[in-house]
């Protein structure tokens, strides 16, 4: 039992690297002014406080105590200590598991054993090692005793006994509500539900469902499908904001206890520091209180003040003036305090040091620069003006004398700011007005800081100087490090979520099923890479042609000849280098009727990305044969044929559909891509029996190991008869198959030709695993359940709902295997009318999502896909040239790419078009399709008329008519 206390030990002192934080966190508190930090005062008193040797044995002594009477009996106290654990891993011992611990229970009471025991009852999810403040938090270990077996809090359990008592209360759930990390909620002077809903502006009820979800490991696919309930029907964007913001809470808390544990070894925590630091929400507010302590920083002014002993003197001014003789502090042998005026600068260091320290003073002073003009501006640097290139210079044009209100300034602008100050061309402040200073100085002095008593004319100048001083040295510079952190990190995350937004359409692009097609990579003078490719991706045929070496005719004959043998009347050109003159020359065939007997059109595609994959490791992988020149041309033909399935092969960034997408924080970028890319291909679904491994890889609760295992169990096993197979893979929990189950399809007509191909309905090939642990056998009965193919498998109906469905199919009198047919559709409709949505709801006893989601799966047709209500690709057969266009010309294109500034379009005329921002309206866009902002995303289709042309720069204004 004395690993228990040991246990204890470590997990009230987790090691915090501070390298791990989001880099758009990072602040710069070592950009101080040099005021404020002066030469280096080591005080020496300090070196004697560190001898804290008494205070640890105190606790040791409790604890080896507490061990001395458990070890009389430890095998029974060990069961009686740790019930959660032991209980879980039987489904049926409930009613045993409460009558063991009552026992433990009272004797908590009676024996008040130390909070130390409470550590030892596993890792509460809830942090529960504080029970002195059980109001925080619902959850503790009382409470959840008494719960009933169904619900849904163990521990220490392995995840997925949750499964089955996943049916959460709808409304506002008390008991999520108090569960949002309790422990450090506990230990910082604010609530991080409260503090969350106010940043997200969500209501506080979701906010503690939303952190309760993602600490049980749930991912955002299936909180957004299967959890709608508990987050007021929130979308994925939503939910990834509110996880980004907990992210950045969850890590100043972090960094403050271990600032605080660092003080704590130095000796230098004092009782008011330590308030300090537990009201610090943001890490800029915590950088200001810990920056003058750090260890190698030098001593502030204020400290080398203290350690001449002016602190009384300070507070006797604040406090009781007519005490205070500084005079009697004139020591002329040492230094600091020679003179009257040295004992004056001390005094007033340490007022104005207590003032920038103060939580009311900065919240007076944030709150006064709400209310003013405070605003940001930019100027071309003096150096720069030597030293820089013209061409860069001339970039940042207009900001080379630009000013604008921090509260109306653009995303993209701050992120052009940046970038011009980090190439050292732009110098770039944050001007306050002298009206706020004035404003702030006068409310300090004769309100906040006011002395208790009289104070002679001396006294209030003294004081006077010390609030101007704070506000100049101290003050004024952590608030512009605040608005630039701030107009920065908003900037990030807006510029990261407009890349999600524009990738999330490129993924969801509709298939062109059915269709030969032909891949052109164009080129000079390496040639035109083609690729054939079949209606089911397989490559046809490989080749290279050159198009633009005057060899043009007779590689027609070849392309023809290779149109004919395939069938093929669809050509996919690549974006990139010659594709102007690639699709030119295809054009003026087409308009030739140069393929006939065949109907030949071609689309442009983005190849962003396409010789990246094609010498990457999974390319080489699946086409080892093929050279990675021609790899290309087969990844520009599969991404029109599927969008989805090649994609996700790319690293998203490389996909190229963001704005400022290097200067932002790389790992905030690649976990929302990530997160955006498991979302898409989640909500599509796959089909387990022929997706691929890298596919697989990107559904939610799988990773690559995971998918890997899948890929070998179902090479050695054969096809999966049903989900529930899932659960013999290596790898694949409880908790892991929760989160994938209701995103993985299996094919009914795939299984049936399968099974009939065997000769029975269940295969012997497809046995399952016959036990999930070493010992346990399962009954033939139950092994004959798991290997009966499911006709709900189909389906986006979660397996924890299947006892739900089959009520509902009771209840309108339908079968399983009428799932997708009219027959279905009608008795649904039928049902939906008698009883409405909500009537269901009180007859299934669930929510209405969960309602929702059966109806759906019941209704939509074998083989349905999401992405068909999205944009397709524009083939065309002619081409339309720059110099043709003239300003009112209306046309139709295809939108390219989205940024925070305006939309770029392309209109087939080599250069796209830009749409300002201010040009796009509610009134302008479809009111059929619903819309997460007020935007369009990559892959839309729209009627645009021309503005402007400027043939010299290339570039077109356009406007927008309408969304098609």
């Amino acid at each position: 039992m004395s690993a228990l206390p040991r246990r204890a030990r470590t997990i009230a002192k987790p090691a915090t690297p501070e390298d791990e934080l989001p880099s758009f966190l990072k602040s710069s508190s070592e950009e101080e002014e040099e005021e404020t930090y002066e030469e280096e005062w080591e005080p020496r008193k300090k070196a004697t406080s560190k001898a804290r040797v008494p205070k640890p044995k105190e606790p040791r002594a409790r604890k080896a105590a507490v061990t001395q009477k458990k070890t009389t009996v430890p095998r029974k106290r060990t069961k009686k200590q740790s019930p959660l654990p032991v209980a879980v891993s039987g489904g049926n011992k409930e009613g045993v598991q409460l009558k063991e611990e009552t026992k433990p229970r009272s004797r908590a009471k009676n024996a008040a054993v130390p909070p130390m025991k409470n550590l030892g009852l596993g890792h509460s999810i809830c942090g529960l090692d504080n029970v002195e403040e059980p109001s925080t938090s619902a959850l503790s270990k009382q409470e959840v005793k008494m719960e009933e077996p169904e619900e849904d809090y163990a521990f220490d359990e392995p995840p997925l006994k949750k499964i089955k008592s996943s049916m959460h209360p709808q409304g506002k759930p008390v008991k999520y509500e108090v569960c949002a990390k309790a422990d450090e909620d506990q230990k910082m002077n604010w609530n991080i539900v409260q503090v969350l809903s106010q940043r997200t502006g969500i209501e506080e009820w979701v906010c503690a469902n939303i952190i309760r979800l993602f600490q049980d490991d749930n991912t955002i696919p299936f909180i957004a499908r299967y959890r709608k309930e508990l987050i007021n029907n929130l979308e994925a964007d939503a939910l990834r904001e509110v996880q980004q913001t907990l992210e950045e809470l969850q890590a100043v808390i972090k960094k403050v206890h271990s600032t605080i544990q660092k003080l704590k070894k130095e000796a230098k925590l004092s009782e008011n520091l330590l308030t300090a630091l537990l009201n610090c929400k943001t890490l800029e507010e915590l950088d200001h209180v810990y920056g003058p302590y750090k260890t190698g920083s030098k001593g502030t002014k204020a400290q080398r003040a203290r350690q001449l002993g002016l602190e009384h003197a300070a507070n006797l001014l604040l406090g009781n003036p007519r005490e205070l003789n500084l005079l009697s502090y004139v020591k002329s042998n040492v230094g600091g305090l020679s003179n009257i005026e040295e004992v004056k600068s001390g005094v007033q260091h340490i007022l104005a040091d207590m003032v920038a320290k103060d939580k009311d003073t900065l919240d007076f002073i944030r709150a006064l620069c709400q209310k003013r003009y405070v605003c940001i501006q930019s100027s071309l640097s003096k150096a720069t003006s030597k030293n820089a290139n013209e061409k860069d210079i001339n970039k940042f044009h207009l900001y080379q004398n630009f000013s604008c209100n921090i509260k109306n300034i653009q995303h993209h602008q701050i992120l052009a700011i940046n970038r011009g100050e980090n190439l050292k061309i732009l110098t770039v402040k944050i001007n306050i007005p002298d009206g706020v200073k004035n404003e702030f100085c006068r409310w300090c002095v004769n309100e906040r800081w006011r002395p208790k008593a009289y104070a002679n004319p001396e006294l209030m100048e003294l004081l006077r100087y010390s609030v101007e001083d704070s506000y100049k040295r101290l003050i004024y510079p952590l608030l512009c490090r605040e608005f630039r952190s701030k107009l920065t990190s908003d900037a990030e995350k807006e510029s990261v979520m407009m890349f999600g937004r524009n990738l999330r359409q490129l993924l969801l692009m509709s298939p062109v099923r059915g269709r030969t097609l032909m891949g052109v990579d164009p080129g000079y003078s390496h040639g035109c890479k083609l690729a054939i490719i079949s209606p089911t991706s397989q490559i046809l045929h490989t080749d290279v042609v050159y198009l633009h070496s005057g060899k043009g005719f007779r590689e027609a004959e070849k392309i023809r000849r290779l149109l004919l043998d395939h069938s093929c009347g669809t050509i996919v050109i690549g974006n990139g280098t010659a594709c102007r003159e690639t699709e030119a020359y295809f054009a003026d065939l087409i308009m030739k009727k140069f393929f006939a007997p065949l109907d030949v059109t071609y689309c442009i595609t983005n190849e962003a990305g396409a010789s990246i994959y094609s010498v990457s490791p999974e390319a080489c992988k699946e086409m080892p044969d093929l050279d990675p020149n021609l790899r290309s041309a087969v990844s520009i033909a599969r991404r029109v044929q599927d969008p989805l399935a090649e994609l996700v092969k790319i690293e998203p960034k490389h996909i190229g559909v963001g704005m400022y997408q290097h200067d932002v924080s790389q790992t905030l970028l690649k976990a929302t891509l990530d997160s955006v890319v498991e979302e898409c291909v989640s909500f599509v679904g796959v089909d387990i029996n022929i997706c691929s491994e890298i596919l697989l890889r990107h559904i939610a609760g799988l990773n690559a190991t995971r998918a890997k295992n899948i890929i070998e169990w179902r090479e050695k096993n054969g096809p999966f008869v049903n989900r529930e197979q899932l659960k013999d893979v290596k790898g694949l929990g409880p908790k892991t198959f929760q989160q994938c189950a209701g995103f993985i399809r299996i094919n009914q007509e795939y299984i049936k030709t399968f099974c009939s191909q065997q000769g029975e309905l269940v295969a012997g090939g497809h046995k399952a695993v016959t036990s999930k642990k070493p010992g346990k056998k399962k009954s033939k009965v139950e092994a004959n359940i798991v290997q009966q193919p499911n006709p709900l498998d189909q389906t986006c109906i979660h397996p924890e709902s299947y006892h739900i469905t089959q009520r509902f199919l009771v209840l309108i009198g339908g079968s399983a295997n009428e799932i997708g047919k009219l027959e279905m559709q009608q008795k649904v409709n039928a049902v939906i009318e008698r009883e409405g949505i909500e009537g269901l709801v009180k007859s299934l006893n669930t929510a209405g999502h969960t309602v929702q989601i059966i109806i759906d799966g019941l209704t939509q047709p074998e083989g349905f896909d999401i992405r068909k209500d999205f944009e397709k690709p524009d083939f065309k057969r002619s081409i339309v040239c720059l110099e043709d266009l003239s300003v009112g010309t209306v046309l139709t294109g295809r939108v390219e790419n989205a940024t925070l500034f305006g939309v770029f379009v392309d209109i087939g005329v080599g250069r796209a078009g830009l749409i300002p921002i201010r040009s796009i309206t509610e009134d302008k866009l479809s009111k059929v399709k619903k819309r997460r902002s007020l935007s369009l995303g990559p892959g839309e289709k729209v009627e645009v008329k021309v503005r402007e042309i400027d043939i010299p720069r290339s570039r077109i204004t356009l406007d927008l008519i309408r969304v098609l």
